[in-house]
């Protein structure tokens, strides 16, 4: 016969055992809520998840990260703060995250590999106008979600099949394992107008924290043609929204491009 748990016999002295128990299940019980709080905030569980961000380990000292933000100050940058004061009324509604560059920052003119597998420059791609670059991962669940406004961001507004010249979406993949994966998720999704840049070796993160960027994904930053910055946002946006479409049509203007 199956023994039953409340036929079992007590044990002698029943106290200790008890106690050394419930300290157990204590103890797993924290283990398992600190991995749900971990969860939560590398991939936004539970609230916030509008601008969730997948956070990254701190920079270790004597990395990138651990030089000030003022590193990527650059005078000539001013005209690109004077863009990001002029547009800063419309970051608003689902755009209400973007950050307007106050000081003139300079973004590192970014190393990565183009569509072909060879080494390529920000610099050297997306044209001379404006830049909306992107930094994502497939395991980042903010950056799979994001990424079909974005595709379709880059056909309304891109040089290469929009009505408004002057302006790419430049989205940097930045998955280190498996290189087939991205190819892969783009296919799945239907991503057809972005161009798939990748950074396999993690290097654009340490080039982007001296300048105070890229500490989590998805990190998106809005450049002029000299790399200056004029705005970003921390975390995913709904990039195809009427705000998004609005924010970014005035910041091309204020370039001189035409709509």
């Amino acid at each position: 016969m199956t023994e039953r748990p409340e036929d079992a016999p007590e044990p002698d002295n029943p106290g200790p055992a008890r106690s050394g128990g419930r300290f157990a299940l204590v103890v797993a019980a924290a283990v398992i809520l600190g991995a749900i709080a971990g969860l939560a905030g590398v991939y936004g569980i539970g609230g916030g998840t509008r601008n969730a961000i997948a956070t990254l380990p701190p920079p270790v000292a004597g990395d990138a990260g651990t030089t000030a933000t003022a590193a990527g100050a650059d005078a000539a940058c001013t005209a690109a703060t004077d863009t990001a004061k002029r547009i800063a009324g419309l970051a608003k509604g689902e755009l209400a995250a973007f950050a307007p560059t106050e000081k003139p920052t300079r973004i590192p003119d970014l190393a990565f590999l183009d569509p072909e597998g060879k080494p390529v420059k920000l610099s050297q791609v997306g044209g001379d106008g404006l830049k909306l670059v992107n930094i994502w991962a497939t395991w980042c669940v903010p950056c799979r979600e994001e990424m079909p406004a974005l595709d379709e961001l880059q056909a309304t507004l891109g040089t290469k099949g929009g009505a408004t010249p002057g302006f790419e979406v430049v989205a940097i993949n930045m998955d280190t394992r498996d290189p087939a994966k991205p190819k892969a998720f783009m296919d799945e999704t239907g991503i057809k107008n972005l161009a798939l840049y990748t950074d396999p070796k993690g290097e654009t993160f340490q080039e982007l924290r001296a300048v105070g960027r890229g500490f989590g994904l998805p990190t998106t930053m809005l450049i002029d043609a000299k790399g200056c910055e004029i705005g970003h946002i921390a975390g995913p946006a709904e990039w195809a929204s009427p705000d998004a479409f609005a924010l970014l049509r005035a910041a091309l203007a204020e370039g001189g491009a035409t709509q």
